[in-house]
Formats: C-alpha cells, sequence, structure tokens
C-alpha cells in the first residue's frame, strides 16, 4: 500500500481550527486559518501560493457549488421567514397556544425535544425552524441559548440519522451496499437489512435522544451548562458575543394582535412543500432507472434532491407569511422587507462559518475541486489531505484479514473489539473533519469488508450481532460529530438559529456527547463483543446515564 502523503500531519488544519476556535472564540477566523494551514501543507510550505489556493481552490470553489448556494439561500430565506413572523406577532401568538404544555422550564425542554423528533426528515430543516421557532419561548422561561441549542442540536443529525424516512437513508444504505459488492459469495447479505437491523445497534444516537427528557424531567445539569443555566436563571444577560435575535413579541406594538397562524401556517406550508419536493424530486430521479420493483418511500426520500427542496419549500414559507402580513394589513410593503432584512442578516454569521467549515472538511477529503473521486491512490495530494484514508488506515488494513481457520481463530480479540474500536474511529474522523456523510463513505464500505472477514463467511450473516453492531458503531460514531464538532455544519446551523454564541454552543454540548459516547461504550459496544444482548444493554444504558446524571449533575434552582 502506497504510504500517505502527509501522515499525521493531515490532522493538523481541523485540529488547528478547533484549538483557535475554543480560545479565540472566532469561528470564522479560526477556520480560515485551518483552512490557509492546511494550503500551505499541500503547497509544500509555499506562502503566496498557499494564499492563492486558500482563496481559489478551497474558498470559491466551495462557495459557488450548487448545492452549497441551495442551502446558503435556504438559510437565508428561513432567516427572513421568522423575521417577518416575528415582527407581525406571528411567535407572539404561536408562545400562547404552545404556553398550556410548557409553562415550566421542564416543560419547555420537553416541548423542544418532541417537536425535534416531529421534524425527522432532515436535519437542516430540524435546526433552521426549531431555533427560530422556540428561542422566544425558552427565553421567557430562561432556559439559556446554549441548553436550547443543546436541544436543538441533539434533535437534528441524531433523529435523522435514525429514522427510516430522512434525507440520510439513501446515503447510509448505498454505502453498506458498496461494501457488500466487494464481497465474494455474500450474495445473501442485503444492505437494507442491514441497514435496518443495525438500528438497535446505534447506541449512541438512542442514547442522545434519551438523555434529553432525563435532564429536562430531573432538573439536573452539569459543566459549562450548569452554569449557563444558572446565569439565565439569575437573569443576567443573554451574552454580550451572542448573536443580535430579531424583534421578539415583547418589542412588538400594544396593538399589533398575536395570531397563532401568522406562525404556524408558514411553517407547516415550508413542511409541506419540503416533503412534497423530496417526494418529487425523488419520483423523478428514479423514473429515469429501470426497475421492475416499485420503489418506496424510503427509496423515493433516498433519491431526492434534498437542498432543492429546502430552498423552494422556504421561500414558499416567506411568501406564505408575507401574503399574510399584507392582507391582513400587519405591516406595510416596507415594514415586510425590514423584518425580512433583519431576519437574514441574523443567520449571516451562520453562512459565513458554514462556508469556511465546508471548505475544510473538503480540503480533509479526497475528491477533487470539481468533484471526482479517486481512482488511484492519492490522486488529488495537491490540494486534499486524504484525512479520513489516515485515520482508517491507522485500525484497518482490510488486505491483512484472515484467510485461514487457524487465522480466524487468533482474530477473537478482534473480533470482540471491532464495534468499540470502529465506533471510536468513526467519532475521531467525524469530529475532526465536521461530516457525518465524508465519514460514512470513507468507513461503511471498509467495515463491511473487514467484519465479513473477520467473522468468515459462515458467520457473516446479516444478523449476526458483530456485523450489525460494527455498521451502527459507524452510523452512530458519524453522527457523533455531526452532532458536537465546532466545524459541523448542523452545529454551526443550531447554534445560530438559536442566537447563540457557536463556541458557548460547542463547550456547553461537548461534555454531554463525551458522556453518551462513553456510556454506549462501556454499556454497549464492549459487552456486546462479548455477547451481551443489545436488548439487554439498551436498558442498561438509561440506567447508566440516569446514574451519571444523578451523581454529577446538580439542580439549576439551587446554587
Amino acid at each position: 500500500m502506497e504510504s500517505h502523503p502527509y501522515g499525521w500531519l493531515s490532522l493538523l488544519p481541523p485540529l488547528v481550527a478547533i484549538v483557535l476556535a475554543i480560545v479565540t472564540r472566532k469561528a470564522t477566523v479560526s477556520l480560515l486559518m485551518g483552512i490557509f494551514c492546511g494550503a500551505l501543507l499541500t503547497t509544500g510550505g509555499d506562502f503566496f501560493r498557499a494564499l492563492y489556493d486558500t482563496c481559489e481552490v478551497h474558498l470559491w470553489p466551495t462557495f459557488i457549488d450548487p448545492g452549497k448556494l441551495r442551502v446558503f439561500s435556504f438559510t437565508l430565506l428561513m432567516g427572513a421567514m421568522i423575521g417577518v413572523i416575528c415582527r407581525c406577532g406571528g411567535m407572539q401568538g404561536l408562545i400562547q397556544i404552545i404556553s398550556p404544555f410548557a409553562k415550566t422550564r421542564r416543560g419547555g425542554q420537553m416541548v423542544t425535544w418532541m417537536m425535534g423528533i416531529a421534524i425527522f426528515f432532515d436535519d437542516y430543516a430540524n435546526t433552521i425552524l426549531l431555533g427560530g421557532t422556540l428561542r422566544p419561548l425558552c427565553d421567557r422561561l430562561k432556559i439559556s441559548r446554549e441548553k436550547l441549542a443543546y436541544l436543538v442540536d441533539s434533535t437534528a443529525a441524531p433523529v435523522a440519522g435514525l429514522s427510516l424516512l430522512s434525507t440520510w437513508v439513501a446515503v447510509e444504505i448505498e454505502y453498506v451496499r458498496e461494501g457488500i459488492e466487494t464481497l465474494q459469495g455474500a450474495s445473501d447479505l442485503n444492505a437494507i437489512d442491514i441497514f435496518v437491523g443495525s438500528i438497535p445497534y446505534r447506541f449512541y444516537i438512542v442514547a442522545s435522544l434519551v438523555l434529553i427528557p432525563m435532564i429536562a424531567l430531573t432538573g439536573r445539569d452539569f459543566g459549562p451548562m450548569l452554569k449557563a443555566e444558572r446565569r439565565r436563571m439569575r437573569g443576567d444577560s443573554l451574552g454580550a458575543d451572542e448573536p443580535t435575535a430579531p424583534e421578539q413579541a415583547e418589542d412588538l406594538p400594544d396593538d399589533m394582535p398575536a395570531r397563532w397562524f401568522n406562525a404556524v401556517l408558514p411553517i407547516v406550508v415550508t413542511l409541506g412543500m419540503v416533503i412534497w419536493l423530496l417526494v418529487a424530486t425523488g419520483k423523478e430521479k428514479l423514473a429515469n432507472v429501470s426497475s421492475d420493483v416499485a420503489p418506496t418511500l424510503r427509496d423515493i426520500l433516498g433519491a431526492a434532491d434534498s437542498s432543492f427542496a429546502l430552498q423552494y419549500g422556504a421561500l414558499v414559507g416567506l411568501a406564505v407569511v408575507v401574503l399574510l402580513a399584507s392582507v391582513q394589513r400587519l405591516l406595510s410593503s416596507t415594514q415586510i422587507v425590514r423584518a425580512a432584512g433583519a431576519g437574514a442578516r441574523v443567520v449571516l454569521p451562520a453562512i459565513a462559518i458554514l462556508w469556511c467549515a465546508s471548505a475544510l472538511s473538503r480540503m480533509t477529503g479526497s475528491k477533487s475541486v470539481e468533484g471526482e473521486p479517486t481512482t488511484i491512490a492519492y490522486q488529488h495530494q495537491d490540494h486534499r489531505l486524504y484525512t479520513g484514508d489516515f485515520l482508517a488506515q491507522l485500525i484497518i488494513e482490510p488486505d491483512q484479514t484472515p484467510n485461514t481457520e487457524n487465522q480466524a481463530s487468533e482474530s477473537t480479540w478482534t473480533v470482540k473489539l471491532l464495534p468499540t474500536v470502529v465506533f471510536l474511529l468513526a467519532a475521531a474522523l467525524s469530529f475532526a473533519t465536521g461530516t457525518s456523510f465524508g465519514t460514512m463513505g470513507i468507513l461503511l464500505p471498509i467495515v463491511v469488508t473487514l467484519t465479513h472477514a473477520l467473522l468468515g463467511a459462515a458467520g457473516a450473516s446479516g444478523t449476526d450481532p458483530i456485523m450489525l453492531a460494527t455498521v451502527g458503531s459507524v452510523l452512530a460514531g458519524a453522527v457523533f460529530g455531526d452532532h458536537c464538532s465546532p466545524i459541523s455544519d448542523t452545529t454551526i446551523l443550531s447554534s445560530q438559529s438559536c442566537a447563540c454564541d457557536h463556541i458557548a454552543h460547542v463547550v456547553t454540548q461537548l461534555p454531554y456527547a463525551v458522556l453518551v459516547a462513553a456510556v454506549s461504550i462501556v454499556c454497549g459496544t464492549l459487552p456486546l463483543g462479548w455477547g451481551v444482548s443489545v436488548w439487554i444493554l439498551l436498558p442498561l444504558q438509561v440506567v447508566a446515564l440516569y446514574l451519571v446524571l444523578m451523581l454529577v449533575g446538580q439542580r439549576v434552582e439551587t446554587q
């Protein structure tokens, strides 16, 4: 195997970006420094060439990518829609109908969690809708912006990654299928069966969703989140570093009517339009593929153009709220434009961070500027770092697999530890690169091949717990990074939609993510390797989370 062109240095750019972001609390500048650091590596230390590559090879191609432009457009349109909803009193009316179910801090957190689970089909839609909609309610209940961002982020990637009907499904199943296609004599394996069967084995995702209501119902927090919650309970300011939110209900004129449908109708229309467009684009794409089997809804959503659906869904939602405000004569045309502009300005920092994070993520990948995959070893090393390939090589070498019965028996410990090692590798890779899809694409085909070889053809069935747990570990570990990495797109959108300082969101959320990851290993992947049933481990993880929370957590209301 050809040696990696950069080795450990391929980890340096994301590490520089993450450390600088935490130290300086300037996410955009830190990401730019990480990109420039990577450009110095790929250009052999040529300062001026690195400066050129930073702009022309990394930043500009990322910005003009059609998929990214649609995501940026979706973010701006959603910000504008939320701005107009707030200005015309719709948000105040929505709060009034939600308030009976969220009269306390506990109720507010539970409502946020349940609404996050309800928006299961896309992580971007989840973060933007929940953050902008529930921020005024959480402010009123004295729930910190950091806690709201955590609640939103924890029901974005985890829910989309677990759902059988989401924009993630086709990508996940396709990567599993790629691994199966490389096997010899594995025609009995089915990608969809393995994908569905791995759901209970995605311990990190399940535990993340369980921890939220546990924290809400017990009223306990720990670490930086506890300090943020107590600061908010004391009535301290939201923080000078936090983005300015659009006009809230408290800033409205006294004679402005608070009508809930001015908020609910645009949001419902947006969700409906997004789902309709997902189905329409998915069917259109599948219509060009000859098949005797009628596509399922899961297949249709998986083939859909999600960025297209999100963009035009948000545009229709904005048009609806503008029409409502105009017909009811709540706002003049000038006021509508100002409100939309104020809402759009709120998400501009999110777009800047998202742009730079995407450029850094691409730099650590293996595809060319034009999006062409690598066909020969390190083909694009003049502008790509192949960080994921390096991390995968540290632990997984697919060519070195047992090929005799004696060698297979000697690999017992490897098999038992495989789900744990794979989870740690996927978590590290996704955290360093900020991409869940990239992590899945790198690891899933390799992991399926390796697991099948280690188990032996006789034992590597689609129902084998080790096979399911290893695949589940990749999917769960990939969500870990997407959930809490400072350079992850959903982490960025969560903090910005909640008007929370981005680094404050990362710092307060990370201890919870690390706790869930530790419980997922100690009470999940490790004992499963030694034959403990998944149906024993899942309730065991709930008990472990509760005990840790009661031991280290403190009630926010008590000082």
